[in-house]
């Protein structure tokens, strides 16, 4: 016998009818295609130990000295989040599954339209980052900078000439920036073209993950491209090629293979009481596609799609068993919905 829900199960349900961030909510330039592109920033004060070397009194100036720099910038401040929250900002992509929010000190700030967020003490001092929908590097570039500029106007940066930014992580020294796309791929993936395309841009110097970052696989066909500097033109160029090369492995594929793969997976999740991660990643890869061509009796957009996708729930606090629930039951709720 179940028990009557608690307040964390009743926060949850309330979460996913809240308003997507904006960049789930509003459509953007190559959104077939490219579900977003985020841009952020590291940064540590200096004169202060790394999060994982500083006292409980030093995170706390820190903490103080961060908010205060951005005091005019109009950001929500949350010292406390609960489970729910915590796995929503997750999904969202607007926090990190790393980042430990019950420490000491942990404060996550957040715009009004979700466009932008930072987070004090993550790995290091500052993780800023914003994220738009679709492919619009540049002006993702334009939203961090918006936030960056009061902290390093006002903070002396721990900065070496001969490493660039300094950073808790040997990997992320420089300058202290990664700009990602989110793509999806799977017109290459049944081409059997994606794994020889991710291994030429891993040979160029670009970064290539699945959709929830290091530890994930290309599931889906949903990929992350990145690099560990601005949006320049070699990683601007190297995208715009490879969302060319996806529309034409998606035009070679017979609109009705494409549904009747497409109504097959979809006949497979209305009949599943449960769905793991990756069964749900497969499935929404599918539904995205038929959405993309339009395609009745599916999802009328990918931004519907894509929703869904943020609301999976991968690192979930509350066990697997009810996640899996729970991606079972948002992916009936968004095949109901297309008829």
């Amino acid at each position: 016998m179940t028990g009557s829900p608690g307040r964390e199960d009743w926060q949850r349900w309330v979460l996913q009818e809240l308003p997507a961030p904006d960049w789930l909510a509003q459509d953007g330039p190559d959104r077939d295609v490219c579900l977003s592109v985020r841009v952020r920033v590291m940064r540590n004060l200096r004169g202060y130990p790394f999060p994982n070397r500083a006292t409980s009194a030093q995170l706390a100036e820190v903490t103080d000295r961060v908010l205060a720099a951005v005091a005019t910038e109009r950001l929500e401040v949350h010292k406390s989040i609960t489970n729910a929250e915590r796995d929503y900002l997750v999904g969202c992509r607007l926090i990190s599954p790393e980042f430990e929010w019950t420490l000491p000190a942990r404060t996550l700030l957040l715009d009004a339209p979700k466009r932008r967020s930072l987070m004090i003490h993550e790995e290091d001092h500052v993780r800023l980052q914003a994220i738009l929908g679709g492919w619009a590097p540049r002006e993702a570039e334009h939203e961090a900078g918006r936030l960056l500029r009061p902290i390093e106007a006002s903070l002396p940066m721990a900065h070496a000439p001969e490493l660039g930014y300094l950073a808790a992580s040997p990997t992320n020294l420089g300058t202290g920036r990664r700009v990602s796309g989110m793509f999806q791929l799977i017109g290459l993936a049944q081409n059997q073209r994606l794994g020889p395309i991710i291994r030429a841009l891993g040979a160029k110097g670009l970064v290539v993950r699945g959709l929830f970052g290091e530890s994930s696989r290309a599931v889906g066909a949903f990929v992350q491209i990145s690099v560990l500097r601005e949006a320049d033109s070699d990683f601007v160029g190297a995208c715009e090629y490879l969302m060319a090369e996806e529309r034409k492995a998606r035009a070679e594929r017979p609109r009705a293979d494409i549904r009747t793969r497409a109504e097959q997976v979809r006949d497979f999740a209305r009949q599943s009481p449960i769905l793991s991660l990756a069964d749900a990643l497969r499935v929404l890869g599918w539904l995205r596609w038929a959405a993309a061509e339009r395609l009745d009796g599916f999802p009328s957009s990918v931004r519907a799609v894509d929703q869904v996708l943020a609301a999976l729930e991968i690192r979930p606090s509350q066990g697997e068993a009810t996640a899996s629930l729970g991606r079972a039951q948002l992916i009936h709720r968004l095949c109901e919905v297309a008829g």
